[in-house]
């Protein structure tokens, strides 16, 4: 027979149960529901929590960045398509440079800006998660390999000026181009092929961690350019320490050399006009030479002092952030990041300034780039070639 007792009990048991359930997806709701705490169980991340004054702060400072940065490059791009003396295959790489950097500001920042206004989450879904990851992958890797490619031919300009054909060849540095494209591709494409899957779970959109693929893509679109681009410094650096002291030992000799000669031409003039001539042609001849010396060793001490600016800012953009990916994987696990959203969005947008920072690094060490800036931002289109042939020709009245 039933007892009621036994019937109460189990009703009042199920009751407790309801309570039990209930409160726990109450807590559960009010966990979730407040951003400053846990918001992925895998991964154990937290979202960052900014008040109004704090978004608009950031936000204002995250789109000067990205303007100046689409302003810098795009003008880079304007002055070599427009001004003849900057239409030169050797600067065909500015260009490719120019179009990696603005393609990250463009398609990759505004993204990132939003995402970082969020506190760190993912808004856009897992499929344009991926699509965004091979954007900022190419369009990054891209930049910092041009970089690599620049140093190389400014090396090769410089110690092989007659046998290094690339710089007046433009079909052989559309394909050097073409080539730092493809192995930035070569990156981009292996999550898109299932050597490597991204993550996106619970609001998280990151790049595979894959230890395999992670050692790969650093060394590829890092390590690998930033080892040749130090060898490039030290040899045009060496190259130019070398001509430094050269030229240091023999100017006293050269200068000599001159006075005796000019002297010995005013001492004979009007006594033999045919040795005055041929004192004159030796003059001319020596002068010649050592204009063509002096014009070498300012070329190679400009080169040497370009190149290093370059590697020193572009270490210091990129070296953390790099460091962080390749040991990520490694401490965190192939799941997700364990690093904090602070430091990882903070060394991010600081590899970001490099796109920044590099048409600015060239206008300041190239004058024509300079004097193009200058009338374009002034919008001073009109006779642009014919004023920078004529600063050309006063600089060169001058040496």
């Amino acid at each position: 027979m039933f007892n009621t007792s036994d019937v109460d009990h189990t009703f009042n048991k199920r009751e407790d149960v309801s309570e039990v359930i209930n409160g726990t997806l109450e807590l559960v709701y009010n966990v979730t529901a407040d951003p400053t705490v846990m918001w992925n169980d895998t991964c154990g991340e937290t979202l960052l929590d900014f008040g109004s004054g704090e978004k608009i702060i950031i936000g204002v400072m995250l789109a000067i960045i990205t303007a100046v940065t689409v302003m810098g490059n795009t003008l880079v791009v304007i002055a070599v398509c427009v001004v003849k003396k900057l239409r030169q295959p050797s600067n065909y790489l500015l260009v490719s440079l120019a179009v990696a950097d603005l393609s990250v500001a463009i398609v990759v920042m505004p993204f990132v800006i939003v995402t970082d206004l969020t506190g760190g989450k993912w808004l856009f879904g897992e499929v344009f998660c991926n699509i965004f990851i091979g954007m900022d992958v190419m369009c990054c890797t891209a930049s910092i390999m041009t970089l690599c490619v620049i140093s190389v031919d400014r090396y090769l300009g410089i110690t092989r000026p007659l046998t290094y054909p690339a710089r007046q060849n433009g079909q052989l540095m559309a394909k050097m181009i073409l080539g730092v494209w493809l192995v930035s591709a070569s990156i981009t494409l292996p999550p898109f092929c299932g050597w490597a899957k991204n993550v996106h779970t619970g609001g998280v959109c990151l790049i595979s961690q894959d230890f395999g693929y992670t050692i790969y893509s650093t060394a590829v679109a890092f390590y690998i350019p930033m080892l040749v681009m130090l060898f490039m410094y030290y040899k045009i650096f060496r190259a130019a320490r070398k001509s430094s002291l050269k030229h240091r030992f023999t100017d006293f000799a050269r200068r000599e050399r001159l006075e005796t000669v000019a002297s010995e031409a005013l001492r004979m003039q009007g006594l033999k006009p045919q040795g005055v001539a041929e004192e004159c042609a030796a003059l001319s001849r020596l002068l010649s030479r050592e204009r063509r010396n002096i014009s070498i060793f300012k070329r190679e001490q400009k080169a040497a002092t370009t190149l290093g600016v370059i590697v020193g800012v572009f270490s210091v953009c990129w070296l953390p952030f790099f460091i962080l990916s390749t040991a990520r994987p490694f401490i965190c696990g192939v799941e997700c990041s364990c690093v904090p959203i602070w430091l990882e969005r903070f060394l991010l947008w600081l590899g970001y300034a490099n796109s920044l920072m590099n048409p600015f690094i060239y206008a300041f060490f190239n004058r024509d780039l300079r004097s193009t800036y200058k009338d374009l931002l002034r919008c001073r289109y009109r006779n642009i070639n014919r004023r920078l042939s004529a600063v050309g020709v006063h600089e060169a009245l001058k040496v």
